[in-house]
């Protein structure tokens, strides 16, 4: 990608040559316990984003999952992620610490998430999206496929997959349980209660806490309620024409997902006529963050190829 399309490389003051090496070195230090938290407007709402890793090259956008904010993010996955590949993490409209509401469709989301990269001054990207997050990544390549390069789909399904009345109960009892031990529901919801699982359930709960200073904030009750909205539609939505993103697609998941029926993540990456399918044992909607060692090799061998 040519320099000037780096909007952000533009926006810091990197350049080519010794200004360019020099920002990467620079860079290289910085990991997402400590990445700055950074604003951009788009149409008129300031959006929240954090970016590391190489100054060059075609970034990598980060979709994240219901409910989430920036800290929610896994940091071995984006710090391995950023090794090698430039990781843009952004809140979309009215999560954490972007401005506005959030929108009660896919469809929404996904334009909001494109004018996000076209603020930047971006033309070519790669998509991580995750759980609620790769819904919106497959709208981002339906709606604007030339901005799109490669997707990476973790714990996500199809538009219409079907099953998605269960969402409201799957959550309701995981939060149950959650207040009943003090704990937080995603113990529940992305890793099964098995030995194994529990082990990466703590394990990745701590490393959501290795930032300490100047944290996202918290997603509130409207952004909730629209994104849970947004996916029941979605659920009970036609299916899309998957057959039209041409684009290499890498589609992951746990074989025990409570929330999105590891099934659909099959049929999704059947149905994508460029996809390869991997579905880690033992795990559940987090599964990529249970098997973080192995996905994230995975990640920079597809986007590489």
């Amino acid at each position: 990608m040519s320099k000037n399309q780096m909007g952000i490389a533009l926006e810091t003051g990197a350049s080519s040559g010794i200004g360019e090496a020099a920002a990467d070195r620079q860079m290289s230090n910085v990991k997402w316990k400590n990445v700055p938290n950074r604003r951009i407007d788009v149409g008129g709402v300031p959006f929240a984003y954090r970016e590391l890793g190489p100054s060059s090259g075609v970034p990598v956008i980060f979709l994240h999952h219901l409910m989430a904010v920036l800290d929610d993010w896994d940091p071995r996955v984006i710090d391995g992620i950023a090794a090698q590949r430039r990781v843009i993490a952004f809140d979309n409209r009215g999560v954490g610490g972007s401005g506005g509401s959030v929108p009660d469709t896919i469809e929404a989301m996904g334009r909001d998430a494109i004018a996000f990269i076209r603020a930047l001054g971006l033309r070519k990207v790669d998509l991580l999206g995750f759980s609620l997050g790769g819904g919106v990544a497959q709208m981002v390549a339906l709606q604007a496929p030339d901005l799109v390069r490669r997707m990476i789909l973790a714990g996500t399904g199809p538009r219409g997959g079907g099953g998605i009345e269960e969402i409201n109960r799957i959550a309701v009892i995981a939060y149950l349980k959650a207040a009943l031990t003090l704990s937080d529901p995603r113990n529940f919801l992305f890793f099964p209660r098995t030995p194994k699982g529990k082990r990466a359930a703590k394990d990745y709960f701590s490393r959501l806490k290795e930032r300490t200073e100047d944290r996202d904030k918290p997603i509130s009750l409207q952004a909730r309620r629209a994104q849970l909205k947004a996916i029941r539609t979605a659920g009970l939505s036609a299916p899309d024409d998957l057959s039209v993103i041409t684009q290499p697609v890498f589609v992951a998941n746990g074989d025990r997902d409570l929330m999105v029926d590891s099934r659909h993540s099959a049929d999704m990456a059947r149905r994508l006529p460029n996809a390869r399918l991997t579905i880690y044992p033992d795990s559940g909607h987090g599964g990529v963050f249970q098997y973080h060692r192995a996905f994230v090799p995975a990640v920079l061998d597809f986007l590489a190829d």
